[in-house]
């Protein structure tokens, strides 16, 4: 595909890098001719300088015969006119505008995006998808990763497999026969930096870094199987005020009665997060202050939450927040190169906003019948949700019986509304929706398997 990125930011540049890497055409248009050079320099694509809502700077881009538009600017209008410009000038087809503003993208104004008016296809909000993904894993505190498909009726779980776990040493076909009633499947293992596609006959070990897929009614029990426990969540202290902290205040105020502290240093910000928000504290102060940590009563904190924009701020808070007597720690982390340093400092989990970012954009770029895109890792593989068609080379094929590519694994199938995970004698017909986990450079063998022919129009 040829894709326009308008903005080289951090959300834009993680996506073009992205989509260049899987071999598309990739051209990034940035006000700064520094940034462009550095990203020319450093990834296979090309650049251009200049006002990404300019009519001519698009041209200069390849607006007239590009695919995909995606507006990535900082400002949120600059970002709607872009797709207007693609739109009534380019005739592009697929236009994707980051917008970050509460008002731009409340559900009841969504009629405003429709061709006719502002022909806006697919509006992404980074902020408020981290801040739904850090709410999620609030709720699991014993998973590192978590995400829901089939209509929430299956789970994405990724575990640390620690001297809790009772089924280390043990090939993963035999899970089937210590536990018969159990409807979840090992999808993938990280041991030792590199993720894996397990087979029957690999072993758990300890250190390990375990994805699993499973019903969303057995969850709970895949928990205590991996030797987890999740612990209540009553009290969160978050350091940070910014818009993915207002998030994340504002689900749990909505759906829990837990107790939230916002440490946040800038006095304005802290005085307006203290009017949108109802039931939280804020405090105005620095998160690496001990004695503001020590008000903040962080030794009882069920859970910290490092979420400023500075990653090294992260690490060090959560850090010292952990060292203070925090139960459990989550930083985010833009800069893959210090994710390694969560283990040492303590942090239960490092989440990439980067990757969640990218995930609610690849679903819009996968071809065939694709529902859903969750990235695992940092880009490793992904996780696909797909409907099977009548003329998919899936279709009435036992799955035992399918040539499935090197690198992939099945989980769980929805059929006819219910849930069950894929075995061996399972057979895939037309409208059932499956998950596929698939390494990085499976990902377009996969996504042919679910590709309609032409006689299917």
């Amino acid at each position: 595909m040829k894709i326009i990125v308008c903005g080289a930011g951090m959300v834009g540049k993680h996506i073009a890098r992205y989509l260049s890497s899987e071999g598309n055409d990739v051209t990034v248009v940035d006000m700064d001719a520094d940034i462009i050079r550095q990203i020319t320099d450093q990834y296979d694509l090309k650049g251009v300088v200049g006002f990404a809502s300019h009519p001519d700077v698009l041209e200069t881009a390849g607006a007239r015969d590009a695919d995909m538009i995606i507006a990535a600017t900082y400002s949120d209008e600059v970002n709607m006119v872009i797709c207007q410009i693609a739109h009534s000038i380019f005739d592009i087809t697929d236009k994707i505008a980051r917008l970050r503003t509460d008002s731009y993208t409340n559900a009841i104004y969504a009629d405003m995006y429709r061709r006719d008016h502002l022909p806006v296809d697919v509006v992404i909000s980074p902020e408020k998808a981290v801040a739904t993904a850090i709410a999620r894993r609030l709720r699991k505190s014993s998973a590192f990763d978590n995400e829901s498909f089939l209509r929430g009726g299956a789970q994405f779980i990724g575990l640390r497999i620690d001297d809790t776990c009772p089924i280390v040493n043990t090939p993963l076909k035999q899970l089937g026969e210590l536990f018969s009633t159990f409807k979840g499947i090992v999808m993938g293992i990280r041991r030792d930096g590199e993720l894996m596609v397990p087979s029957g006959n690999d072993q758990i070990f300890y250190g390990d870094e375990v994805y699993l897929m499973t019903t969303s009614d057995d969850e709970e029990r895949a928990y205590e199987i991996f030797g987890k426990e999740n612990h209540r969540v009553g009290h969160i202290v978050i350091i940070g005020g910014g818009e993915i902290s207002y998030g994340v205040a504002k689900i749990l105020e909505e759906e829990s009665k837990v107790r939230i502290k916002i440490i946040e240093r800038d006095r304005m910000r802290a005085e307006e997060l203290s009017d949108q928000l109802s039931r939280s504290v804020i405090l105005n102060g620095d998160g690496l202050d001990p004695i503001l940590l020590k008000e903040a009563n962080i030794s009882q904190a069920d859970t910290v939450l490092a979420i400023t924009d500075d990653d090294k701020v992260n690490l060090l808070s959560a850090a010292r927040a952990k060292a203070m007597g925090a139960d459990h720690a989550i930083s985010i982390v833009n800069d893959t190169t210090l994710d390694d340093l969560g283990t040492p400092l303590g942090i239960d989990t490092i989440i990439n906003p980067r990757t969640i970012t990218v995930s609610s954009i690849l679903q819009h770029i996968r071809h065939g019948r694709i529902h859903a895109v969750y990235v695992v890792g940092e880009n490793e593989a992904e996780v696909i949700e797909a409907q099977v068609l009548a003329t998919s080379p899936l279709n009435g094929k036992k799955i035992r019986d399918i040539d499935w590519p090197e690198g992939s694994i099945i989980g769980a199938i929805r059929k006819a509304g219910e849930v069950v995970i894929a075995k061996s004698d399972t057979r895939l017909d037309d409208g059932d929706w499956v998950t596929i986990m698939a390494l990085r450079g499976e990902v377009s063998n996969v996504e042919k398997l679910f590709q309609v022919t032409l006689d299917y129009f």
